[in-house]
């Protein structure tokens, strides 16, 4: 009996010095959606030497020898929790996000001017693939709006969009044709002059010619060249292919397509260079720890060896490839993470909103986006364009092999390469010398506007990109008379390698020209302006056509440019489509080609 007696002593100093709890809980954002991988530490596991994270759902669930404890939770972007509890008990947290990242959550603008409110706008919907809804900037007041804004940017997904449209017999869906996407896809060759001695700044100059549809109006054209990136001196690249393999993928335009188009891009990778391919398709799974660029037949062989099958765990994956971006981030060097899909999420969070909101939690990181965007039926072109503009990154739509050299070999540096970020470019227009103006594309969407909160998001610019965009303006008569200053911009960024803020200012004070004197390229970018236009049936085109454009581009068209020889033809395809029965124009001297 006193052995009996003396063995339950025991084991009650046993069980209440060495107890054992679990604890157990689950950690959410303010809209009630559980937030994944957030850091979570026991001031009794020797305060911050042991960490544990939330689970997908943003649950956890923690070993304890203790009743009472002190947890503290962290997260970057977010509030840090400190607080007792009792292990005893299921806990619930709610994290809260800082100034600066509830600022990054807002709606985005793509342009923006000052006091202005919009209406509300009906609009139609585009079956089986998703856009976004945007409403066409119109012409403005100066004297009610001297000022206005848009982000620069990198993306040109939505011409090589159309381009699979037309050439695949159907019509454009308005909210594909984004103009400012489409003047980007073309380079602008126009010389421009080095006026600064700083090589770490952009090039700027600028054209006001006469305008070729309407007589009572301008042109403004801003050309602006990027820094660029010396080739032998960029910084090592640490890159996650994230290559959607759902069922969905299962076509020769999607998975296959892709699978050549990365081995393309494996060729420009060196030693220094590391590779990580994260695939998802019925599971999420990591096919290639982090390999030397120097290992090609390595990655090509696992790139070889994917297949087709399953749901699109969407969110799960972007987590995941974002956590191996991290993990073998490289201090200085470009990390990027590279999303492949044909943007239909079906598993996890799948509204544009909520992949919004991961994102953005993601922009703090120093890991940048770049999506590629396939497919044709299922597309959601909206999910990426989103994904990219929150990831501080870029994206493009490749429809064929051509697209994927395009993007990844020509223009491998200014896909893949950041000089820039948060781009904007503000006008301040001169009251006396300009009356009305209208920014040319950069169509914002309808939620952002309808959003009062919504501020303008700048843009990432890759490496040596150069890109125009184009006003129309109509002068007052004291320009006419007098050639008085039209106005000032200023262009805002943040320097990649730095994160310092630059700001560069400019007086626009061109005198008037002719169009029809004015270089070709800028000749050009105005009958791919007008090709927009009449592809999204805007209001502003209701004076010319197809032809007049084709006429246009034809003129000043470089015979050994492919891209442009190709837009010629896409716009005889658009009209065929657009006007099967029209007559050929009297005058003209045209075959039916």
């Amino acid at each position: 009996m006193k052995k009996i007696i003396l063995l339950g002593i025991i084991c009650f100093f046993y069980s209440s010095t060495f107890a054992q709890f679990y604890l157990r809980g689950v950690v959410k954002d303010e809209q009630g959606r559980g937030m994944p991988d957030v850091k979570i530490y026991l001031y009794s596991k020797n305060n911050f030497t042991y960490s544990y994270k939330s689970g997908n759902a943003g649950t956890f669930g923690i070993p304890t020898t203790i009743e009472i404890d002190t947890i503290i939770l962290m997260l970057p972007g977010y509030e840090t929790i400190k607080k007792a509890i009792n292990t005893r008990f299921y806990q619930n947290f709610v994290l809260k996000p800082l100034a600066a990242t509830a600022s990054l959550m807002k709606n985005k603008l793509s342009s923006k001017t000052k006091n202005l409110l919009r209406e509300q706008y009906n609009f139609f919907s585009v079956n089986g693939e998703s856009y976004s809804q945007l409403i066409e900037n119109e012409f403005l007041s100066t004297k009610l709006y001297p000022e206005t804004g848009f982000a620069l940017n990198i993306d040109r997904a939505s011409y090589s969009n159309i381009r699979r449209f037309l050439n695949n017999g159907v019509k454009v869906p308005n909210n594909a044709v984004r103009i400012e996407e489409m003047l980007n896809y073309f380079d602008y060759n126009l010389n421009i002059k080095d006026s600064i001695t700083n090589k770490s700044q952009f090039q700027i100059n600028h054209y006001l010619t006469t305008c070729p549809w309407n007589n009572q109006s301008n042109l403004l054209f801003l050309n602006l060249k990027a820094p660029k990136l010396n080739l032998d001196t960029i910084p090592a690249s640490n890159l996650v292919f994230l290559i959607d393999v759902s069922g969905s993928m299962d076509k020769p335009n999607r998975l296959p397509l892709l699978q050549t188009a990365f081995k393309m891009l494996v060729e420009n990778l060196r030693s220094i260079d590391t590779v990580t391919i994260v695939t998802y398709g019925g599971g999420v799974a990591k096919v290639l720890y982090p390999t030397s660029g120097a290992e090609k037949e390595t990655i090509n062989n696992i790139i070889d060896s994917l297949s087709a099958s399953g749901d699109t765990p969407g969110e799960e994956a972007i987590q995941t490839a974002y956590a191996s971006a991290v993990s073998s981030f490289i201090p200085k060097g470009n990390n990027r993470v590279i999303l492949a899909t044909d943007g239909d999420f079906n598993v996890g969070q799948t509204s544009d909103k909520a992949l919004e909101e991961l994102i953005t939690s993601y922009m703090k990181s120093g890991v940048y986006l770049t999506c590629l965007g396939v497919g044709m039926g299922n597309y959601k072109d909206s999910k990426l364009e989103t994904l990219a503009k929150k990831g501080n990154g870029n994206f493009a739509y490749i429809d064929n092999l051509y697209e994927a050299q395009k993007v990844l070999v020509t223009e491998f540096t200014k896909t893949l390469y950041s000089v820039a970020n948060d781009a904007f470019l503000y006008f301040n227009f001169n009251k006396e010398t300009v009356k009305e103006y209208r920014l040319i594309g950069f169509d914002n969407k309808k939620v952002s506007i309808v959003d009062s909160s919504s501020e303008l998001e700048g843009g990432e610019v890759g490496s040596g990109h150069n890109m125009i965009a184009i006003l129309e303006l109509i002068l007052t008569d004291k320009n006419h008379a007098k050639n008085l200053a039209i106005g000032q911009i200023e262009l805002q960024y943040k320097q990649t390698d730095n994160q310092k803020d630059i700001s560069q200012l400019l007086k626009i004070n061109d005198s008037l020209i002719d169009f029809t004197s004015a270089k070709p390229s800028l000749q050009f970018a105005t009958s791919v302006t007008m090709f927009g236009s009449l592809l999204k049936h805007s209001k502003y085109a209701w004076n010319y056509d197809f032809w007049d454009v084709f006429d246009l581009a034809e003129k000043v068209t470089n015979p050994n440019c492919f891209a442009q020889q190709e837009f010629l033809k896409l716009v005889l395809t658009a009209n065929k489509l657009y006007n099967p029965k029209q007559k050929r124009r009297k005058g003209k001297n045209r075959d039916d080609r």
